[in-house]
């Protein structure tokens, strides 16, 4: 148990050749911090001793490159033991921003998406104040949407002159009127609004009597 690493998945490794450092974020808002960077002897260490070999030359500078390449070799054979090392003290810097939900498992920053109060993840258990905001403004919406459609919003539209649509005698858009802009056939909206005899069915054409009954237009 001594020797155990702890691990945590909500991260990522951002280490090179320099050294180590992890990225670490939220599941759920997808907020993230990142850990301090931890150089690596070795590896900068012996980038120093093959530039060092290049520039020197000779016996003395192809020793000193060796020494780099060992070096390099040396830190590639102990990269797990070591990340594993630097991942530890990495989510040990981190751990006061994030918690893990235990019911349902997910790593959540501690600042947006952690109830305190619940000790759980605000998925899992919601903050009252924000749940009430949003409850409120849903019902704020819903009860504005129900005034708006009990009120009569065409009441002023001449919805007959300003009906448009494809003149049946040219084909070509009527535009906004009784009669096509195009060729000055009757459209729809005029057609409909011809009055009838209610008696004989006679077009009256604007007359106050029906010409074949006599019938008053009404």
């Amino acid at each position: 148990m001594a020797g155990m690493v702890f691990f945590t998945d909500n991260y990522a490794d951002r280490s090179s050749d320099d050294g180590y450092q992890f990225e670490f974020y939220c599941r759920r808002c997808g907020n993230g911090y990142s850990s301090s960077f931890q150089h690596s002897v070795t590896g900068f260490g012996g980038r120093l001793l093959r530039l060092g070999g290049d520039m020197i030359g000779g016996q003395i500078g192809e020793r000193a490159s060796q020494l780099g390449w060992d070096s390099e070799f040396m830190r590639d054979t102990v990269r797990g033991s070591t990340r594993d090392k630097a991942l530890a003290k990495a989510v040990q810097e981190m751990q006061p921003y994030f918690k893990q939900c235990h019911n349902c498992g997910q790593w959540v920053c501690d600042q947006i998406c952690w109830n305190t109060e619940r000790g759980l993840c605000v998925s899992c258990a919601p903050k009252l104040d924000q749940a009430m905001a949003q409850m409120q403004a849903q019902a704020q919406i819903e009860q504005l949407n129900t005034k708006i459609q009990a009120q009569d919003w065409t009441k002023d539209i001449n919805y007959r002159d300003q009906a448009t649509g494809m003149c049946p005698s040219c084909g070509q858009e009527s535009g906004a009127g009784k009669f096509c802009q195009s060729c000055g056939h009757p459209l729809a909206a005029a057609q409909s609004a011809k009055k009838f005899c209610r008696n004989c069915g006679t077009d009256l054409n604007g007359a106050r009597f029906c010409g074949e009954c006599g019938t008053p237009a009404g």
